[in-house]
């Protein structure tokens, strides 16, 4: 039950990611526009937090695909446990800091941005793997090659 092929876990993966940064990129954007923080470190930091989860998550995107394209497999198991893990300890403690006050908005502006853009991204990049179905699957941060059965 709820069995798919796997190559329609990866257009699965695209809308969970892009519409998980689509999300935490709005919010960093109404902090950004509500003045939360001097221009100076958005135009630093937004470009600073980009490039650090997009080689994180990048790595991810390599490696879920691999995964996910090697069988017809349940329709949540386009994360592997780990990954659930580290999601589910993102999300709850970017909501807890947010609605506790412990982070101020200067931090969520420049913050959210930069990671909202680079889920985004690395939800864009499931598509891509969708759009081309290579059978090797090459790894834009660590360059290496892993074969698909």
């Amino acid at each position: 039950m709820f069995k798919v092929p796997a190559q329609y876990l990866t257009l699965i993966a695209f809308a969970v990611w892009l519409l998980a940064g689509f999300n935490v990129f709005r919010l960093g954007l109404i902090a950004c526009l509500d003045g939360a923080a001097p221009w100076w470190l958005l135009l630093v930091g937004i470009p600073a937090v980009f490039v650090v989860f997009h080689m994180m998550f990048s790595k991810l995107v390599g490696k879920h695909t691999v995964r996910i394209r090697s069988k017809r497999t349940h329709v949540l198991k386009f994360f592997d446990l780990k990954g659930y893990i580290l999601m589910t300890i993102m999300m709850g403690g970017g909501i807890a800091l947010r609605n506790l006050n412990i982070v101020p908005g200067w931090f969520v502006a420049f913050f959210y941005t930069g990671l909202g853009l680079a889920l985004s991204l690395a939800g864009i990049g499931f598509l891509v793997h969708y759009i081309k179905k290579e059978r090797i699957v090459r790894c834009p941060v660590t360059k290496k090659s892993h074969p698909i059965s």
